[in-house]
């Protein structure tokens, strides 16, 4: 193997692939449990002061900046760059990350537009990082232990703030600490006073785009790490694994996320080795069954008028808007409050993200920006689909299935905006193109 390397002119990484995949995953597991809040409402974490508060509270995100570095200074010890995907697909990230710096130029909100800048570049970085480091460690099994542990504790604490715990919560904060409180973030206080629970991350439908994006690759690794058990045992731990996600994503209250994980079952129904007959029934039963169920859950909300469906509405409006008022640059990287907060109805609820990561791009770096951005989701997609044949194209279709719900979520959310989702995201595409098949079509 080591002619071979020399043969391409390579030379041998010094670090076995499992080293920096542990590394790797352990860093997007903190993240999943500390970095959740978007760059551009930084200002508003406070950096934690006793261990207690470091256990418990979120992080600032320039913590996560030093802890990528490290990441980096250890992914050179590991690069290697041969893959058979496209160059050109390969540097559309670094391509739409330099058109968020000439849109930069011409922000309208530099302050805003600087936190955005840096946490594209890490997801830029997370990106290569997956591709060209990540990518030689082909079982995965190093890279989830990090990302199994910590979205277990996503579970667990989100089954506890169901259970009690965003009770306790409110009771707390409105006894102790909103007396002494000069200004409270509106946004905190709405999350605070819903049932609807968030785990660690921003808020009840970034906990649903965490299970959309991990869940699937995670319970083929939860079926793989405990294969000498016997099958009963591995249904067994699988299904309370996968229980404890679905009944997170239910009393999330996210409707797009109940919709969007019905449409990755539907897609994974598809590629059952069954008759056409006996798989369209299974997918047309399942198919009335979960509408039914959304449909009952959500009765209440459709009868007051679904007002955060209007609401979306009229932020993609506005988007629109801003792109045809500055199609070029757009209004800078991470700028919609600013643009939206002009061009808004009087009567429309203030927005920072446009809960809708493509058009937002549009509105913030102008059209060829958001061309860029999708531009590369799609072909992400089209380029990283891999039939669940044997063991790593099982593994390849389930990370595949993930990006899907995490690229059909970005219609909906801002997920591209919080770190714990996106940086994930980048790393897992890097790596899914990276370990793709040469020859592959």
């Amino acid at each position: 193997m080591d002619s071979d390397r020399q043969a391409t002119g390579q030379t041998a990484p010094r670090l076995p692939p499992w080293v920096f995949s542990a590394i790797m995953g352990a860093f997007l597991g903190v993240a999943l449990l500390k970095f959740c809040n978007p760059p551009i409402m930084e200002k508003l974490v406070e950096p934690p002061g006793e261990l207690a508060e470091w256990m418990l509270s979120a992080w600032p995100i320039q913590v996560g900046y030093w802890l990528l570095a490290l990441v980096v200074v250890v992914g050179l010890f590991s690069v290697q760059f041969r893959t058979s995907v496209p160059k050109w697909l390969l540097a559309l990230p670094l391509l739409w990350l330099g058109w968020q710096l000439l849109s930069a130029t011409q922000s309208v909100e530099p302050e805003l537009t600087r936190p955005t800048l840096k946490h594209f570049a890490a997801c830029v970085v997370c990106f290569y990082l997956g591709a060209f480091c990540l990518s030689r460690d082909t079982s995965g099994r190093a890279l989830w232990a990090g990302i199994l542990a910590a979205l277990g504790i996503v579970f667990l604490v989100g089954l506890e703030q169901h259970f009690g715990g965003l009770e306790e919560t409110r009771r707390y904060f409105y006894t102790y600490l909103y007396p002494r409180m000069e200004t409270v973030s509106p946004d905190y206080l709405k999350k605070i006073s819903s049932d609807r629970i968030f785990s660690t991350l921003f808020y009840p439908n970034a906990l649903a785009g965490a299970i959309l994006l991990l869940l699937p690759p995670a319970l083929v690794m939860v079926w793989r790490y405990f294969g000498r058990l016997t099958v009963a045992s591995r249904i067994l731990l699988a299904s309370l694994y996968g229980g404890a996600a679905m009944g997170c994503l239910y009393w999330s209250g996210s409707k797009g996320g109940w919709l969007l994980a019905l449409t990755l079952v539907l897609v994974v129904l598809l590629h059952l080795r069954w008759s056409n007959r006996a798989k369209w029934l299974l997918v047309g039963t399942v198919c009335v069954l979960g509408m039914a169920g959304f449909l009952i859950r959500y009765a209440a909300f459709f009868e007051r008028g679904a007002t955060s469906v209007g609401a979306r509405f009229d932020y993609w409006r506005a988007a629109g808007q801003t792109a045809a008022t500055r199609p070029l640059f757009g209004t800078g990287p991470g700028t919609f409050s600013i643009a939206y907060q002009a061009v808004k109805k009087p009567e429309s609820e203030m927005a920072r993200l446009a809960h809708n990561d493509y058009l937002q791009q549009v509105s913030d770096s102008g059209v060829l920006g958001g061309v860029i951005y999708s531009g590369f989701v799609v072909c992400l997609l089209w380029w990283g689909y891999a039939r669940p044949q044997g063991q790593m194209g099982v593994l390849r279709f389930a990370v595949w299935l993930g990006l899907l719900g995490w690229a059909l979520q970005g219609l909906l959310e801002f997920g591209l905006y919080i770190p714990a989702l996106s940086w994930s995201a980048f790393a897992l595409a890097g790596w899914l193109l990276g370990t793709r098949p040469v020859g592959a079509v």
